[in-house]
């Protein structure tokens, strides 16, 4: 089986200095079936570092996202916006942006108001949106309603309830998920993940973070997306070897990954 890990975060400021380096992680990926990976942005410089770090060469194919992450919403969007107007060739996303209202490092008005400024840039660029919610579904649908949702939008770590993936599905919003579905105490998230439809569905680590059970404690890696792989396709009952090859297409198709 091989996967695509949909969302990570393996450049630099996301890189312990005590831990592994880069090319360590890509190796261990690989060796796990993972073949390609979509490294996102939460601000200015981690979304250069995003940029940057397609550029290494190795066993995995890299792409990355530029955005700005609610908790960092105060801060100056121009930056980003530059980054993606500057026609990388593997820039294939906006984001991650969106509503936290669990945290609420940055004031509700100003995630709003980013979040719709960078819907925006989705648009104009004519590339996919990548989202961050958190308690924050209604506001969250109401701008995407305002500001008309992108042609090709995800969710990403998804941790609603089945009312609130119904929400993201009817607007048209795909659902990636992560380490958190394996946890003890998900199982709303766990019924919700059961009702999406196999074609809408992605699978990623949110590495450095979530790390899935049994890698609790331990900082996470693109190469456990296999490990949340294999535990939801048992939780939906399907052969983990056509959920790999329906989520690696359906995260192609997303970011308009070669084939």
């Amino acid at each position: 089986m091989t996967w695509t890990d949909a969302h990570c975060h393996i450049q630099e400021n996301f890189r312990a200095e005590e831990g592994p380096d880069l090319t360590e992680v890509l190796l261990r990926s690989a060796a796990a079936g993972v073949t390609s990976v979509v490294v996102v942005g939460t601000d200015a410089t981690t979304s250069a570092q995003a940029l940057a770090v397609t550029e290494v060469e190795g066993p995995v194919e890299i792409y990355a996202t530029v955005g700005l992450h609610p908790h960092d919403a105060t801060s100056d969007l121009a930056e980003v916006a530059t980054l993606a107007r500057s026609a990388h060739p593997r820039l294939v996303g906006i984001g991650e942006t969106g509503l936290d209202y669990f945290y609420e490092h940055s004031p509700r008005s100003a995630q709003r108001a980013a979040f719709a400024a960078q819907i925006a840039l989705a648009h104009e660029l004519d590339l996919a949106l990548v989202i961050h919610a958190r308690d924050a579904f209604d506001d969250l649908f109401a701008i995407l309603k305002s500001e008309g949702v992108p042609a090709r939008t995800v969710i990403h770590c998804f941790t609603g309830a089945s009312t609130d993936a119904e929400g993201c599905l009817a607007l048209g919003c795909d659902i990636s998920v992560a380490g958190v579905v394996t946890f003890k105490n998900a199982e709303a998230l766990r019924e919700a993940i059961r009702i999406v439809p196999l074609e809408r569905l992605h699978v990623e680590t949110d590495s450095p973070f979530l790390a899935p059970v049994p890698h609790r404690g331990r900082p996470n890696e693109p190469a456990l997306v296999a490990v949340v792989g294999e535990y939801v396709a048992q939780l939906r009952g399907e052969d983990p070897a056509i959920l790999a090859r329906a989520t690696r297409a359906n995260t192609a198709r997303l970011f308009r990954l070669p084939s």
